[in-house]
């Protein structure tokens, strides 16, 4: 499709897996899990439920006086974005750039913990007040706001809530938005932090969530296994610095992938089950904006977050898109050991996938002992795979009322 080409200058990421894109990505070809049990802060707790919990000291770049403004959810946006505005080499320079560069986030729940406080104060506390800023650190555009106004971005600021999609969204929108000229660069990605009392009480009212294993905690979650039983939820962000070639090009950055295809579709089938058709659709509009056959792409990191309708909907819309080429393509699911990011997955597993390309390296589905029967598959069990030649990856991403995204990336040609 003609437009300009976007590329990619810049990654950063926080996950249970630690702080910083290639740590993310180190931790994950070698199966690490950071899943654990879960310990809430406070006196509710969920005894018993594993999740994936950030536990690393975040870098501390929110001052003192300013730490009422900010959710735990834009804390670490603030975080990813400056390591990938850190290895892009950006910054503003002058009002043209300022007003050529964009932000588009992506975030499910927003500042909940914000939100749970406040709800505290008020019902349980019997206070009449709450915090004065839990408006301002509450609002689903934080995130997106407070990384704006730090770097001094002047563009579309866009924010995105689909649900497990969202953080892919934000990409794929940035993406076009690039692509067809309405801007020079956007920072893209999303951040998510909802471990907290209420939210992960909901999610546990609903029966998807895997128990802890009695044994070892942190293989709870496992993706295509004939015996996974639900997701694990956890927190994390990730950004992506996306820039025209053109811009790149003129400020001497080094390229480290291009985003070459996007697809997005709605089952409008059922508000949780997932769709294979519609998952197909996302994956087949991404392969034709991106000009690619199926067997040019040689990994997906699948969205596989270990629930028995969700993984064996994927494997059948893969075989459905990829047909013949589905024997060579490889296929894990990281969230066997980040967790269920929610609002952040997409953009934390596109993340990963573009580091696959250098790499010669796919990360695996960890703890994948014996895979569905249903799900025909390589799906890269227990140890990653290196000296891969890939040149194309699609990072896949499935949300509850019937979003599908597909991103597709690959290694920068020339021509």
């Amino acid at each position: 499709m003609s437009g300009r080409r976007v590329v990619i200058t810049g990654l950063g990421a926080v996950s249970a897996l630690g702080i910083g894109a290639r740590q993310n990505f180190d931790q994950a070809l070698q199966g690490h899990s950071g899943i654990a049990l879960l310990e809430l802060k406070g006196e509710r707790q969920r005894p018993g439920l594993p999740a994936a919990q950030i536990r690393a000291a975040l870098p501390d770049i929110i001052r003192t006086a300013e730490q009422p403004l900010f959710d735990r959810n834009a804390i670490i946006g603030m975080v990813v974005a400056q390591e990938a505005l850190a290895q892009s080499g950006f910054s503003v320079r002058n009002e043209a750039e300022a007003e050529a560069s964009g932000v588009f986030w992506g975030t499910g729940m927003g500042g909940s913990t914000t939100l749970e406080a406040g709800y505290v104060d008020l019902f349980v506390e019997g206070k009449t007040r709450i915090r004065p800023m839990s408006v301002v650190a509450g609002m689903n555009n934080a995130a997106a706001s407070q990384i704006a106004l730090r770097y001094q971005f002047k563009g579309t600021v866009n924010n995105y809530s689909c649900a497990c999609v969202s953080s892919a969204q934000a990409i794929g929108e940035a993406y076009r938005h690039i692509h067809h000229g309405y801007a020079e660069r956007v920072l893209a990605g999303g951040s998510e932090a909802l471990l907290n009392y209420g939210v992960v009480t909901a999610w546990d009212s609903m029966r998807v969530l895997a128990p802890a294993d009695s044994a070892r905690p942190e293989r709870s979650c496992r993706p295509f296994s004939a015996d996974r039983n639900g997701l694990v939820l956890g927190e994390a962000a990730a950004a992506v610095m996306l820039e025209s070639l053109e811009s790149a090009r003129a400020r001497g950055a080094v390229i480290l992938g291009e985003l070459v295809g996007y697809g997005s579709s709605n089952d409008a089938s059922h508000i949780t089950k997932p769709d294979p058709a519609g998952q197909a659709r996302a994956m087949q509009m991404a392969l034709r904006h991106a000009g690619l056959a199926p067997q040019q792409v040689a990994y997906i990191n699948a969205h596989g977050a270990g629930t028995a309708a969700g993984d064996l909907a994927e494997a059948v819309s893969i075989g459905q898109i990829f047909g013949p080429a589905t024997g060579q393509l490889l296929v894990s699911s990281t969230k066997s050991m980040h967790g269920h990011t929610l609002g952040a997955a997409g953009a934390l597993e596109f993340v990963l996938t573009a580091q696959t390309l250098g790499a010669g390296s796919v990360p695996p589905t960890a703890f994948l002992e014996q895979a569905d029967a249903g799900c025909q598959l390589d799906l890269v069990p227990l140890q990653a795979r290196h000296g891969l030649q890939i040149d194309a990856a699609m990072s896949n991403s499935f949300a509850f009322g019937g979003s599908n995204v597909s991103l597709i990336v690959r290694q920068f040609h020339h021509a």
